[in-house]
């Protein structure tokens, strides 16, 4: 399978190379742009897999990027807006455009990698069932903020439990910081099944975090 293409836009070089050494480690290919010119004259030749968007950037921010991309069909692809606190509201307004999810800075890891995963496989849902009427969608609260997740169900019962799946273990992952080890005793499953599950489902994880002991 080749590994997804995510473009990074952000001006501070700092975090630019931090997310593509992290992306790079889960199986990704990054590619860095540091403004809204880059990123405008990348997309124009190619067509990343999705895209990472800070929103505040010194020549054109990223929500009037947005903008020129769904005003030119070019929003053919996964949106997600990075924002510091003082922009969430614009981050809100960017997921009303077209923007698939947004993150707020600092970006906790593993948040990082459940955002990235869930916003590509939403749009392979979205991208195969265009139709509004074959998807439902799921409002799920995480630590009192309401998240949205599309739930097609105009689909076999055995594709359709796969969507639901991966809904229930983002969900878990997200609740428990994704501490493995404690969504393995929550939920009944032990630990290796619950790798192999998460692995099947595409769902990104960190082996290596502290927090699963």
């Amino acid at each position: 399978m080749t590994a997804k293409r995510i473009l990074v836009v952000d001006d501070e070089v700092g975090i630019r190379e931090l997310l593509a050494e992290i992306l790079f480690d889960e199986g990704y290919q990054t590619v860095l742009a540091e403004n809204a010119a880059q990123a405008r004259a990348y997309r124009h030749e190619h067509e990343p897999d999705l895209v990472l968007l800070d929103i505040w950037m010194p020549d054109t921010d990223g929500v009037t990027l947005l903008k020129e991309w769904v005003e030119q069909d070019l929003l053919t692809m996964p949106v997600v807006m990075m924002s510091g606190h003082g922009t969430i509201e614009t981050a809100v307004e960017a997921t009303r455009i077209g923007a698939m999810d947004f993150l707020e800075k600092p970006i906790a890891l593993q948040k990082l990698l459940d955002t990235v995963a869930q916003s590509l496989r939403e749009w392979s849902v979205k991208a195969r069932h265009p139709a509004d009427g074959d998807i439902q969608s799921v409002s799920i609260a995480v630590d009192g903020a309401n998240q949205y997740f599309a739930l097609p169900l105009d689909l076999p019962l055995r594709e359709a439990r796969e969507h639901f799946d991966a809904i229930y273990f983002d969900y878990h992952m997200q609740k428990e910081v994704g501490n493995v080890s404690r969504i393995a005793e929550k939920i009944g499953l032990e630990r290796t099944h619950l790798y192999r599950k998460l692995k099947q489902l595409g769902i990104k994880f960190n082996k290596k975090s502290s927090n699963d002991e």
